[in-house]
Parts: structure tokens; C-alpha cells; sequence
């Protein structure tokens, strides 16, 4: 839609004209497909993994993290004062950062997040710690060094799958409210984030898993008989 949000209903927000039905079909189409392409997965606990390789120490600890907090506390628990270099990566959806700590520049940090995004990971962060044997390794030894211990150590872990979400409104008059409430609660993956109330009724906020957003965009409509919508937030 022109305006950047997205509707699924019957009904939209005032002054935003509704989607021809044909466009309507095309978007929930996409919104499938696109959630059953993008399976991403998690750690479901931290995992770990050492190696040496030439007499150099490798260990590797692989992290879930749910944002840039929780990473920067993980590192800070888990980087090893006495080693030679605690390089590491995370990725939390868009956002990722990396860090070779003195190794040479692309030969660490790089290669973990490689590691991370080549296993379809999400929301990890990966530390390889290491101490220095005495052999040096050279750039291809060090990427080699440092993806394949990262690699390993995550397919050592157990995963789990991420499920897509969106979060959208729902405008609803107070007659509506307490029978749509209750449709919502009973729908496997809802989750009601906030409830605003005005003179005519309430928007509710609420995320949902983006695979069922056509289900429940007609949930919506049926409970109403029309007078609610679904609107994705962009």
C-alpha cells in the first residue's frame, strides 16, 4: 500500500483506502511464502566447543542473545583475561557486529559471523577464544582456525526455530471488545502487547506469528462481522 501499512480485513484505519480484494490475495500470499523461506534458528542454551590446531588453544562458547545488551553482558562474562585473543561475533535479526582483537583484520571476527549466517542462526552471539601455541598460522590458518571451531561448535549445540513475527492494531467498539479479546486469547501465538480505550472502544496492540496473519486477519473480520480490521505496523 502507498501509505506503508498494510491491511487485513475488512476494514482499515480512516483515510487510507482499502486494497482491491486481488491485492489483498497477493499480500497474504507473500506473507506465507515469505515467512516459510525465512526459517531462521536459536540456540536453545550455550554451547561450547575447543580444538587445538598447531598448538594453538581454540575455545569456542555459542550464546543465544535476545539484544545488544544481553550480547555485551555474555561477552563480558565469558572473554578469558589470560588468553591472547577473544574475537567474536553476533547477529540479532539486521544487526550484527564483529571483532578480530588483534588478530589481522577480516582473519577472526568475520569469519564467526560467517559461521553464524552459514547455519541460518539468529539472536547467537559466538566467542573464539584463543591461546597462542607458538605456530604461526597465517591468514588463511587463521580463518580457517577461527570459522571452522565457531562451525563446529554450533552444530554441536541444540537449536530451536524462531518463529517470523509481526505485531499489528485492531481497532474495536466496546460491544465487540470482550468477545474479539477472548478469540484472540484462544489463538495459538497471540500475544495482546497493549489496550488503548477511547469514547468509541479500544486499539489493541498485539504480535502474532506472521505464517497466520491471514487466519487471523479473518478471525478478526468474522468476530466483527466487518467492523474491525487487522493493521500491520510497519
Amino acid at each position: 500500500m502507498r501509505t506503508g501499512i498494510a491491511m487485513l480485513g475488512g476494514l482499515l484505519h480512516p483515510h487510507i483506502r482499502p486494497l482491491p480484494d486481488e491485492i489483498f490475495v497477493r499480500h497474504l500470499r507473500s506473507v506465507a511464502t515469505l515467512a516459510y523461506i525465512a526459517v531462521m534458528y536459536s540456540l536453545e542454551r550455550p554451547t561450547s566447543l575447543e580444538q587445538v590446531v598447531k598448538r594453538s588453544r581454540f575455545l569456542a562458547i555459542g550464546v543465544p542473545v535476545a539484544s545488544e545488551l544481553e550480547a555485551k553482558e555474555a561477552l563480558a562474562a565469558h572473554c578469558h583475561g589470560d588468553a591472547n585473543h577473544n574475537c567474536w561475533a553476533w547477529r540479532i535479526g539486521q544487526t550484527y557486529r564483529f571483532n578480530d582483537d588483534g588478530e589481522p583484520g577480516g582473519t577472526a571476527g568475520k569469519p564467526i559471523l560467517q559461521a553464524i549466517d552459514g547455519q541460518s542462526l539468529d539472536k547467537v552471539l559466538v566467542i573464539v577464544t584463543r591461546w597462542f601455541g607458538g605456530v604461526l598460522l597465517g591468514t588463511g590458518g587463521l580463518i580457517r582456525a577461527y570459522g571452522g571451531t565457531a562451525a563446529a561448535c554450533l552444530r554441536a549445540g541444540e537449536l530451536i526455530e524462531l518463529v517470523p513475527t509481526l505485531e499489528g492494531t485492531i481497532r474495536a467498539a466496546f460491544s465487540d471488545l470482550a468477545i474479539l479479546k477472548a478469540r484472540l486469547a484462544a489463538f495459538e501465538g497471540v500475544h495482546v502487547l497493549s489496550e488503548t480505550f477511547s469514547g468509541a472502544g479500544a486499539e489493541i496492540t498485539a504480535s502474532f506469528p506472521q505464517a497466520k496473519s491471514g487466519e487471523i486477519a479473518r478471525l478478526i473480520a468474522d468476530t466483527t462481522s466487518g467492523r474491525s480490521a487487522l493493521v500491520l505496523t510497519q
